[in-house]
C-alpha cells in the first residue's frame, strides 16, 4: 500500500492516498479495456472538437468543464459503447481537458504545451471516477460498472471516506486501484526535544548534524536485469518489424502485424517488472527513513534545493533522480505536518564553505574534497556534516525569527 498525504482538510480530518493491488477476472479485464478506451475516445473526441472549433472562429467563449458535459449525452447517443462506462468517469475526462487547456493558456514561461491526442498505444492505461466504490468482505469491493472485483485488502478502508477513485494498468500487466480517501487526523508522535540538520548527497542520502549517515538506495541489479531485457526488447521488436516487412512485400494472403508477436511484448513486460521492483523498494525505504526521521527530531532543517536546476549537470542528473531527493522531501513535509513536527527549509548557499565551529567562509572547493581544515581555527571538518550543521544553524536562526521557541538538543 502506498500512502501520500494530498492535502489537509479540516482539523479533524486529512485526505490520504491508498493504492490497493486489484485481480480482475477475464470478463471484467475486457471491460476495463473498453472503459480505457472509452475515456481515450472522449478526450480525443473533445479536443478535436474545441481545436476545430478555435480555428473557426478565434473570438468564441471558452468551454469549461460544465459545458462539455452537456455534450456528453448527445455523444452517448451517437456511439452507444461509452454507456459501457462509469458515467463519472467522463466527466473527470472533461475536467482533466479542461484543466490542461489553463494550464496552457496561464503559462508564462513556454514550457507547458497544448494538450494533445491521447494514443491506444500507451502503456499505462486508466481512468479516474467519482462513483461510490464500497467494501464487501475482506477481500472484495464494488467497483461501478465492474461488480464485485476482488483486491489485496481492505482492511485499510474501516473508517475512511472514498472521494475519488482510478483503475489503472501498469506496463507490467498489474491492475491496481488508486483511491483518494478521506481518513481521521493521526495522532501525533510524542515529542523528544531533540533537533537535526540533514544535508542530502549522492553516495548517502541524508547526512544528519549529529554524525549519522543514511546511505542511498542501490538498484544497481534491478538496472541491470531492465538493461538486459531493454536489449532483448529492442532485438526481438526489430526482428518483428522486419517479418512484417516481409511479409507485406511477398503480398500474402494474411499478413502477420506487430501485435501478433508476443516474444517482444514479454520482454517489454519483463523490463517495466524490473524497473517497477526498483521503484517500489526505492519508496519503501524512503518511507522508513522518513518516518524513523519524523519520530526521532521535533524540528529538522534542510535545504531548499531547486533539483529540476541540479538536474541540469548530465555528470550527477541520474545519481541525483536514483536518490529522490524531491522524493525524501515531499515525505518529510507531509509526515511533520500529520505527526505535530516542524520541517524548515533553509537557504543552501554557503553551506559547504563556512566552518560550522568560526563561521569563517574558505571559498568555493571541488566535490572530490570531502575532508578540509579550516585555514583560521584549524578545526579538521567532513564537508557534509559540516554543511548539516550549518543547515541547522540557519533553521535555528529562521525558527527564532519567527517568535517560535527551540527545542534543545
Amino acid at each position: 500500500m502506498l500512502d501520500i498525504i494530498l492535502k489537509r482538510k479540516e482539523r479533524t480530518n486529512v485526505l490520504k492516498g491508498i493504492k490497493l493491488r486489484l485481480y480482475p477476472n477475464r470478463t471484467q479485464q475486457n471491460q476495463l479495456e473498453q472503459m480505457f478506451g472509452n475515456d481515450r475516445f472522449v478526450w480525443n473526441q473533445m479536443l478535436a472538437m474545441m481545436n476545430e472549433r478555435y480555428q473557426n472562429n478565434k473570438d468564441l467563449p471558452f468551454l469549461g468543464k460544465f459545458k462539455l458535459n452537456y455534450l456528453l449525452k448527445p455523444l452517448k447517443k451517437e456511439y452507444p459503447f461509452l454507456k459501457t462506462s462509469d458515467s463519472s468517469s467522463l466527466q473527470v475526462v472533461n475536467e482533466f481537458l479542461t484543466q490542461s487547456w489553463k494550464n496552457f493558456f496561464q503559462d508564462k514561461t513556454g514550457q507547458v504545451g497544448k494538450p494533445r491526442f491521447h494514443s491506444r498505444k500507451y502503456l499505462k492505461k486508466s481512468y479516474t471516477g467519482k462513483s461510490i466504490i464500497k467494501t464487501a468482505g475482506k477481500r472484495y469491493l464494488k467497483i461501478p460498472k465492474l461488480g464485485y472485483v476482488k483486491t489485496s485488502k481492505t482492511g485499510v478502508l474501516q473508517n475512511t471516506k472514498i472521494k475519488r477513485y482510478t483503475v489503472l494498468l501498469e506496463p507490467t500487466g498489474k491492475y491496481y486501484l488508486s483511491l483518494q480517501a478521506e481518513i481521521p487526523e493521526p495522532e501525533k508522535y510524542s515529542l523528544t526535544d531533540k533537533r537535526v540538520g540533514i544535508d542530502v548527497g549522492v553516495a548517502d542520502l541524508a547526512i544528519l548534524s549529529n554524525g549519522l549517515k543514511y546511505p542511498s538506495f542501490d538498484s544497481s541489479y534491478f538496472e541491470k536485469k531492465a538493461k538486459v531485457w531493454q536489449r532483448k526488447y529492442a532485438r526481438r521488436r526489430h526482428l518483428a518489424k522486419l517479418l512484417v516487412l516481409q511479409d507485406r512485400n511477398k503480398k500474402v494472403l494474411c499478413p502477420r502485424s506487430l501485435e501478433s508477436f508476443t516474444n517482444w511484448q514479454k520482454a517489454q513486460k519483463s523490463k517495466a517488472k524490473y524497473q517497477a521492483k526498483a521503484a517500489n523498494q526505492r519508496r519503501d525505504y524512503l518511507h522508513k527513513l522518513t518516518t524513523h526521521l519524523v519520530k526521532q527530531y521535533d524540528v529538522i532543517a534542510i535545504e531548499d534545493l531547486k533539483n529540476k536546476n541540479l538536474q541540469k549537470n548530465h555528470h550527477l542528473a541520474k545519481s541525483i533522480a536514483n536518490a529522490s531527493w524531491r522524493m525524501f522531501r515531499q515525505m518529510l513535509e507531509y509526515k511533520c505536518e500529520w505527526y505535530g513536527k516542524k520541517l524548515i527549509a533553509v537557504d543552501p548557499k554557503n553551506t559547504s564553505r563556512i566552518c560550522s565551529k568560526c563561521g569563517y567562509n574558505s571559498g568555493a572547493k571541488p566535490l572530490e574534497i570531502r575532508e578540509w581544515i579550516c585555514s583560521k581555527c584549524q578545526t579538521k571538518h567532513d564537508r557534509d556534516i559540516n554543511a548539516a550543521v550549518n543547515i541547522l544553524h540557519k533553521g535555528s536562526t529562521k525558527l527564532n525569527g519567527q517568535g517560535l521557541t527551540m527545542v534543545t538538543s
